[in-house]
């Protein structure tokens, strides 16, 4: 554009010794016509979120990682959309939060006015063909993601269970929140290919709920965020009144030296194969994501205010102070990862589908 309009200025200039008679005035319109496209394009952008409220609707009940980060990202996310639109939060639990999933696939509005965050393993429920299934997660339009997954399973100091090996020989009970949650899709898993005895106790709307029933002692064992539980369970961790057993990573992470992760685990090419598929759900992670058919313009909005929210200092800060860590990635990033998933062999969906009995 500024090459442009150096061109028109200086072609201007000259124009009564080169240019034929009367073309400045066309000239000039057409300069008119270029400068005021950016400032036309700004305003019909500030007036597709302008005095509306963008919902985020959190598949999980309030507390929760799902929820902090969500609840994150509505302090910030208004005053990066041109128009400042509200922005606010509504918990909507069930179905392992693929409640979630359905209502923004099938009934939100299609204009960029309800996001969504849901369980990490939502293209692998797909995949699997979870009855409660009812969207193509390849449809969505992916904003982008907050924070990369961090799920561990834990058990509380009095049970026998302390450790992935002690539960191949005595059963515990653990806590199931939804049947594409990784609080049963995991254990059932671990209970198939390396023989565990974990007993999932189904009925639980999220983990808070789970942890609760847990300190109860109605269950042994729960899945959690890390960060959810350092940050509000900090005391469990500090008084020793749980103990990690197993991290849903592809590998350890640095402060999490001396526990399994899931993607080491499996005595075969096969096993090893479904575990490292679990492992990966951290590619989706805490990420926010819009209806399928969204005009283009809003996408890109919604796209361009999640970038720039990443690099606010304050929104950086903010992430800090909450316990967490931001390991962000773009709309089209999970667009890849989401196709990724949804294009497993073969031979790993049908082995993976009969242990599920789906």
């Amino acid at each position: 554009m500024r090459e442009i309009l150096i061109f028109a200025r200086n072609a201007l200039a000259v124009g009564s010794r080169r240019w034929p008679l009367g073309i400045e005035r066309p000239l000039l319109a057409v300069v008119a016509i270029l400068m005021a496209a950016p400032a036309a394009s700004a305003q019909e952008d500030s007036e597709i979120f302008a005095k509306k409220t963008i919902t985020i609707y959190v598949g999980n009940t309030a507390g929760g990682s799902y929820d902090l980060w969500g609840r994150l990202a509505a302090r910030f996310f208004g005053k990066f959309v041109p128009g400042n639109p509200t922005v606010v939060v509504q918990n909507m639990p069930g179905a392992g939060s693929l409640r979630v999933a359905n209502f923004i696939y099938s009934a939100a509005p299609k204009d960029g006015t309800a996001l969504g965050i849901v369980v990490e393993t939502v293209a692998i429920e797909q995949a699997l063909g979870n009855s409660s299934v009812q969207y193509d997660a390849r449809q969505y339009t992916w904003i982008g993601r907050l924070a990369a997954s961090a799920g561990v399973h834990v058990m509380w100091h009095t049970s026998k269970v302390q450790s992935l090996e002690d539960a191949k020989k005595s059963e515990a009970l653990v806590a199931g929140t939804g049947t594409g949650s990784v609080a049963e899709t995991v254990p059932t898993l671990l209970n198939a290919l390396i023989d565990t005895k974990f007993k999932i106790v189904r009925g639980y709307p999220a983990s808070n709920e789970a942890m609760l029933a847990m300190e109860r002692g109605e269950v042994e064992g729960v899945a959690a965020n890390l960060v959810a539980l350092q940050i509000g369970k900090a005391d469990w961790m500090r008084d020793r009144k749980i103990k990690v057993i197993l991290q849903n990573l592809p590998a350890r992470r640095s402060d999490l030296a001396d526990v399994p992760a899931l993607g080491e685990l499996g005595d075969t090419a096969e096993a090893k194969q479904m575990f490292r598929l679990y492992a990966s759900v951290g590619d989706i992670g805490r990420s926010i994501f819009a209806t399928p058919g969204l005009p283009p313009a809003n996408a890109r909005i919604l796209r361009e205010a999640f970038s720039a929210m990443g690099r606010d200092p304050e929104f950086i800060q903010a992430a800090k102070q909450l316990g967490g860590e931001l390991e962000l990635a773009t709309g089209e990033e999970l667009q890849q990862a989401v196709a990724k998933t949804l294009d497993l062999p073969a031979s790993a969906l049908e082995r993976t589908r009969a242990i599920f009995a789906r």
